[in-house]
Order: C-alpha cells, then structure tokens, then sequence
C-alpha cells in the first residue's frame, strides 16, 4: 500500500501529531497550572498560546513527516536493502530535523507576538531552543518506527503471497507435466487392431474407432483441469477395454464394482485409466490364459476407496521406470497432500492397486 495515496492515512498522521504533541508537551505544561478558571488576562494568554504552540508544533511535524515518507516509498526499498540506504535514510532524518528547528521559532513566533507582543529570539536563549530538540527528535523517531513498522509487515505479507503465488504455479506446472495421456504404443496398436477389423467386422470396427476418437477427445479436452466427475473417468475406463478386448479378446474379462452414488465424486484425470492400463499391459497381457481386471469403487465415512486389482503376480521388469506409479503418488500428493495414499501389492495371486482419499466435510 502506498501511504503517500491513502486519504486513511493523512487522516491518521494528521491526528496522531496532535495527540501526540498534546500529550507529551501541551497538557504536561497545562498540568502546572493551579487552576484553569478565574485566570487572569496574562494567563489567559499563556493559555491561548500553549494551545496554539501544541497545535503548530505538531502541524510543522505533519508536514515535514511527508519529506520522510516520500523517501521511504520511493527510495527505500526493503527488498533490496543496503548499507547505503540507511546512510541515505539518516541523512533525510536529520534533514528534517534541521528544517523543524529552524522553522519552528519562526513559526511560533505568530502566536508568541500576538499574545506577548515580543518574539522567541528576544526571550529565549539557543540553549534554551537545544534543550527542545531531544523531544521532537523523539516524536520524528516514534513516527519512523511506526511507518517503517507498516512497511516491513507489508513486505513480509507481499513475500508470502508471491511465494504462495510461486507454489501455486510451481504445483499447477508440476500437474500439468504428470497428467495422464493416452499411451502411444496403446494409440498405435489399437488402430492396427482396428484396421485389421474393418474387413472382418465393418460394424464392431466403426464402434471401436468411435470409443478411441472418445478416448482421445477425453484426453486432451481433460487436460486442463484437475479433477472431473468418477462417472466420465469410468466411462473411459470402459473404452479403454473394449479397445482392448479387440487384441486380448475373451482373455480379459472385466469386473466393475461401482458404487453409483460416487459417480458424482471429483477425481483427479485418467487416474483409474492409469491404473487399468498398468493391469492389462503388466498383468494380463502377459498371461497365456488371459485373467480378469476388477475395479472395485466404494467409501466409508469420508474415504473413497479405489481398488483396481488384476489376476498375476507383482513382478518390477529390470528396464521399468516405474514411471505411472510414480506419476500416480504425485498427482494424488499435489492435490490431496496427505488426505490420499496409493498402494500397489500382491495378495493371493492377485496385483492390487489401492488409491484412499480422504474428503473433509
């Protein structure tokens, strides 16, 4: 916030100076006085001029303050901060505090003839004028705390918000490059799987084409965003085996155990077809006999449950990256952060795949 343009802030800096001044110099000589009421003509007037001597001191503070003020919103620059510029900053202290107090006895000097009919330089000696000095440096130095106090708690804030900024970018970036897509090797072997169906079947073959142009479609129009509903996410999931079926045929069988009153739930993209993706090319494909993939879709409580389990054994091949395990964790971690675990074992001849997410109500 730039102080120079904020109406709440002269406003502020006005009445502060008052309250300020009167304090520590109008009332503590007011405090002197045995009694405010019956005084006497030349009383009246010493009055009338400490009001006024409050009044001016911190109007002449009001106004010079915006000498430092200008400095500091335009000089001073916390996050490049050098020893220079404290020297810099010193220096227009002391400027102004120069100015205030060769200013100041002139300017009092209007009040102090109209009710005194002399001026300061007749009745007070330099020692005198010194002696004053110590306490509006204070008053300089208690309102350069203050300011220097906003700006530091504005820089802490505008470092915060820029690193979360920062992280916000850095995670949305991260998720980018780890959203799923569809596998070139499937795109490749499902069309070559399509061609050599045309003369076979023209009618299952123009299907299949439809389920993959969906697949692709799904795929890069889903791209952008981080989470869609469980039921477009299964419905991928269902083209991705029916392309399947083409090469494998009855050698995979697929069950689904859906809980439909989820289909609404937010997940993140093509997590589940990741996961079956991984069943069918590690899992059966690999099986001379085939096996059966089940998607098992529940919760308890708050927890969703994603259970993809395929027949075979856990076996990690020598040249594998583990890349869409990895890119699974990931995502789910960047998303959900500690609300959602992935876990992939073997139990009793089966390779299970196991995403937990947690939604806090």
């Amino acid at each position: 916030m730039k102080l120079l343009k904020s109406g709440k802030y002269h406003l502020l800096n006005f009445f502060g100076w008052q309250i300020y001044t009167f304090s520590t110099l109008t009332f503590s000589k007011l405090s002197y006085a045995k009694s405010l009421t019956n005084l006497s003509p030349k009383q009246q007037n010493a009055l009338y001029y400490t009001l006024w001597e409050g009044f001016l001191c911190a109007i002449l503070g009001f106004v010079l303050s915006y000498i430092l003020l200008l400095f500091l919103e335009t000089k001073f620059n916390l996050s490049h901060l050098k020893r220079k510029d404290w020297w810099n900053l010193f220096f227009v202290f002391s400027l102004v505090q120069v100015i205030y107090h060769f200013a100041l006895w002139p300017f009092l000097d209007i009040p102090v003839m109209y009710y005194f009919g002399v001026s300061n330089s007749e009745e007070m000696t330099l020692l005198m004028k010194i002696t004053n000095v110590p306490g509006f440096v204070v008053a300089f130095l208690i309102w350069l705390s203050i300011i220097l106090s906003i700006k530091i708690y504005e820089y802490i804030n505008e470092v915060k918000f820029n690193r979360l900024e920062l992280e916000s970018s850095l995670k949305e970036s991260q998720l980018n490059s780890l959203k799923g897509q569809i596998n070139p090797h499937f795109m490749f072997n499902s069309l070559n799987n399509i061609r050599g169906l045309i003369l076979e079947n023209p009618l299952k073959s123009r299907e299949m084409i439809t389920r993959l142009s969906e697949m692709l479609r799904y795929s890069l129009t889903k791209n952008d965003i981080n989470t869609i509903a469980l039921e477009e996410e299964i419905e991928m999931v269902e083209n991705f085996i029916e392309i399947s079926r083409i090469q494998l045929e009855n050698r995979l069988k697929y069950t689904p155990r859906i809980n439909t009153s989820l289909l609404k739930v937010e997940i993140p993209p093509m997590i589940i077809q990741m996961l079956v993706e991984n069943a069918v090319k590690h899992g059966i494909s690999k099986l001379k006999d085939g096996g059966e993939i089940t998607l098992d879709i529940q919760n308890n409580n708050e927890t969703l449950t994603i259970v993809v389990s395929n027949t075979g054994t856990l076996s990690i091949e020598k040249d594998s990256t583990q890349l869409g395990i990895k890119n699974i964790e990931k995502r789910l971690q960047l998303i959900y952060g500690e609300n959602a675990t992935f876990k992939l074992q073997e139990i009793e001849n089966q390779v299970v795949a196991e995403i937990t997410i947690l939604f806090r109500s």
